[in-house]
């Protein structure tokens, strides 16, 4: 099939009513989702629902929602990256690490961070691609030297399991404000870490829906093979993924370390597991191919929301995982059946 003939069957494109069009959306059962677990603290609790209530879900959602965002891109490409966790927590480390024991500026410390996250990332991204190994396999390797390598330098450097004083270091007033910060609106504090995970979920929603790299994520993750044969660029494409979520875990090690002001060597360990579930909430299917950036952000609304309600219930924090195993089960079923559903509207 043509380039031209592919991009015509692209259901993004393809001209059905506005009812079909919504029941096929990939985010539709994260909205519902978002709505009743809405209601049903809300309903319980009116801290809840007040805008200081809300404030406080939202923080831990936009940190878990930069992750989830860049995780569903990977997924939709048809790979996935269980270094993901760790590799924020690798992140937060080297930057607090040069910042206060070698004396180096914040921002030159974070931009050395970056470096080695997007090392990692292209490194993952080449082994996958040259290889053909399952990511799952390559990643867990990756996992278990980053976890390795932060426990073992963070020891020989600071004789402990936690790096702090990154207060004092240059540069970080700045930063903070940046990464770290808060905004008032309406009297209400707000943590700058939600408009960044706006934007990135922005930015990848326009490149999924807008533009020829969204294309070739759709492409590849539906069919390699075929993708290749009209042209995608399939091993640049999932390099590319992969950089982008090191970037984002760069991104969130960075926000954490500048909030907290130090890192533990542990962070961020079993993390990359509630990415990929905040993912799927979201709609985005394990054999990828399928999903939403936008449905992947609301997915850590329904995670922010939860944590932080039955917290406010005065529940036993337990029961936030029972919530996680029972939303990815409902989750991955119902995508199941929108993307069935989907395939019979198209033909």
């Amino acid at each position: 099939m043509s380039p031209t003939g592919l991009a015509a069957a692209d259901e993004r494109i393809a001209r059905v009513g506005l009812a079909r069009r919504l029941l096929i959306r990939p985010e539709l059962g994260a909205v519902v989702g978002a709505v009743l677990v809405f209601a049903f603290f809300a309903a319980q609790s009116p801290v809840f629902r007040s805008p200081a209530g809300v404030a406080n879900w939202l923080d831990p959602a936009a940190t878990l929602g930069i992750m989830a965002v860049a995780v569903a891109l990977l997924m939709i490409g048809g790979e996935f990256d269980l270094s993901a966790g760790v590799l924020t927590g690798t992140s937060g480390l080297i930057l607090v690490t040069l910042a206060t024991r070698f004396g180096l500026n914040v921002w030159l410390a974070m931009l050395a961070g970056l470096a080695v996250a997007l090392a990692v990332g292209f490194a993952n991204g080449l082994i996958v691609t040259r290889t053909r190994l399952p990511s799952f396999i390559v990643t867990l390797g990756t996992f278990l030297m980053l976890q390795g390598v932060n426990l073992g330098v963070t020891k020989a450097i600071t004789g402990t399991v936690q790096v702090g004083g990154l207060r004092r270091a240059d540069g970080y007033d700045g930063a903070s404000a940046l990464l770290a910060g808060t905004v008032d609106l309406g009297g209400t504090s707000f943590r700058v870490a939600i408009l960044w995970w706006l934007l990135a979920t922005a930015v990848a929603t326009w490149v999924l829906m807008r533009s020829r790299a969204g294309n070739w994520i759709f492409a590849v993750g539906g069919d390699e093979r075929a993708a290749r044969a009209v042209g995608v660029p399939a091993a640049r494409t999932k390099i590319a993924l992969f950089m982008t979520t090191a970037f984002a875990a760069w991104l969130v090690g960075s926000i954490l370390a500048l909030r907290y002001t130090s890192v533990q060597a542990n962070i961020g360990i079993g993390q990359e597991f509630i990415y990929i579930i905040a993912a799927v909430i979201g709609g985005c299917l394990l054999t990828g191919g399928y999903g939403s950036a936008v449905g992947a952000a609301i997915g850590a609304v329904i995670f922010g929301m939860a944590d932080k309600g039955i917290v406010f219930l005065g529940w036993d924090a337990d029961w936030f995982k029972f919530f996680l195993g029972a939303m990815l089960l409902l989750a991955t079923l119902a995508n199941r059946l929108v993307r069935r559903y989907a395939e019979e509207v198209r033909h």
